[in-house]
């Protein structure tokens, strides 16, 4: 089986920063290209930590294109108390050299693509709106399936009550991506909360031989000390592999169609997902099945034990 074309529209971003090495050590995809935003860091930060990302990889040959750096309407916000100042907690990265925004760039890059592509996106949904408020057309035609890191049903939300970070940021985006009539599956909290390191799995990892696995600990090092500080998690919340690992083995993920708004009011519910009639139907993630993606994460960090269940205090 050949392997699905993909491109990824990121924020590095600890969470990210996995989910890329995953879907870049994974031969059922092909990466044709990244492209990157504002989000858990400002736009030069999360494209110089993807650039980083590939050089341990050795994955020069993925192009990456810096897109938007701020939200459709908000003010801007990134998350240093979640990420870290640079993106991607402890882990060293060179400093980040400027970039020229360019907002258009993922209408750019599936115009260039020679055949439909998978769109994963792992942050705010700024460069999928931009793409789709310019051509809508040609996005329909080129992505014939997007998969995306944001909002929440059921779960509580990571902002604010109810929204998670990516919606809230840019829940304008969010509404015009929803109501663009693409294929969406939106994998949200309800199950990215699910997919959980214990703290004792990254302190493994850290003592890893593998450059990647240590540096991919030193940033998840912070990540633990923020559940720890703020959810008394004795480990830390991986959301943004999942996407990915659904793409790499679908049915690891269960869908359900739910109609869907985005509420767009500046108050405790902006950027909240939720059912509503009249709502867009759209593909929602309710339960994960967390040992699959566990073992399909051995492709990033190897064989070291961990708990798969980890313990809040």
């Amino acid at each position: 089986m050949s392997a699905t074309p993909i491109v990824i529209d990121t924020d590095p971003g600890i969470d990210d920063v996995v989910a890329l090495a995953l879907a870049l050590r994974s031969p059922e995809l092909s990466v044709i290209a990244l492209t990157t935003s504002y989000g858990n860091a400002p736009l030069e930060a999360t494209t110089r930590n993807a650039h980083h990302l590939l050089g341990l990889l050795g994955r020069s040959d993925v192009p990456i294109h810096p897109g938007a750096d701020r939200p459709l309407e908000r003010d801007l916000v990134t998350a240093p108390e979640t990420h870290g100042v640079s993106g991607v907690g402890y882990a060293p990265v060179p400093p980040a050299p400027p970039v020229d925004p360019q907002p258009q760039i993922l209408l750019d890059v599936l115009a260039d693509v020679d055949r439909p592509v998978t769109l994963v996106t792992l942050g705010p949904l700024t460069n999928l709106a931009q793409a789709v408020a310019r051509d809508r057309s040609l996005v329909r035609r080129r992505v014939v399936r997007h998969i995306g890191m944001f909002g929440n049903i059921r779960e509580r939300g990571n902002t604010n009550r109810w929204a998670d970070f990516n919606a809230w940021c840019d829940p304008e985006a969010a509404d015009i991506v929803l109501r663009a009539g693409l294929d969406t599956v939106m994998v949200g909290l309800d199950v990215t909360r699910r997919l959980t390191f214990a703290r004792t799995a990254v302190e493994q990892y850290g003592e890893s031989t593998d450059d990647l696995t240590r540096w991919l600990a030193h940033a998840l090092q912070f990540y633990v000390e923020f559940h720890r500080n703020q959810e008394r998690l004795d480990g830390c919340v991986v959301n943004d592999v999942l996407p990915v690992a659904e793409l790499i083995e679908p049915g690891v993920l269960t869908l359900a169609q739910l109609s869907l708004i985005v509420d767009l009011e500046e108050s405790e519910h902006r950027g909240h997902t939720r059912e509503a009639v009249g709502g867009t139907p759209t593909a929602v993630a309710l339960a994960v099945k967390t040992d699959r993606v566990h073992d399909l994460l051995t492709r990033v960090f190897g064989r070291a034990p961990q708990e798969r269940e980890i313990r809040r205090r």
